[in-house]
């Protein structure tokens, strides 16, 4: 497990690294072979097909997988609120359209990425915040891709 890193970025969202994402090998929960309905259950599906391990579920690469942890809104639109942690993957390609989790001018922030006529646009997903058009000037790197959300009801 890695310190906990917090930089403090703009005021719209704060992301802290938690650690490396666990790699150890679990025996996971029950995986059950139906769908769960969110209406009526069903009384005959007590068939379980196997364990679901989150570790494989959620982490492709373990040894470049970080969890981190979200405060601010600026996401919401996408599904990402605050205090939802991430599973971010450094070693994910960062492509037009993706969620990332970047540095810029220092700040750690949570955004869709955007690449526009050769510029990198950080787009939050929340009408209340505007898009940051990453200037020339500016020290922009993606310092991973989110494959995941994990929160607590």
């Amino acid at each position: 497990m890695t310190n906990l890193l917090h930089i403090t970025p703009r005021p719209c969202d704060r992301v802290e690294i938690l650690g490396r994402a666990v790699s150890e090998p679990s025996q996971g929960a029950p995986l059950y072979l139906e769908r769960i309905s969110a209406g009526f259950p069903s009384p005959a599906d007590d068939y379980i097909e196997t364990a679901l391990d989150l570790n494989t579920y959620l982490v492709r690469n373990p040894a470049a997988t970080f969890m981190v942890k979200v405060s601010g809104d600026s996401m919401t639109g996408a599904g990402i609120n605050d205090g939802d942690i991430l599973v971010v993957d450094r070693s994910g390609e960062p492509a037009h359209g993706k969620i990332v989790v970047a540095v810029l001018d220092g700040e750690l922030t949570v955004k869709r990425l955007l690449l526009k006529d050769g510029q990198a646009v950080l787009a939050p997903e929340n009408p209340r915040y505007r898009p940051i058009t990453v200037g020339a000037e500016q020290d922009l790197h993606v310092w991973g891709v989110v494959s995941g959300v994990v929160r607590r009801l």
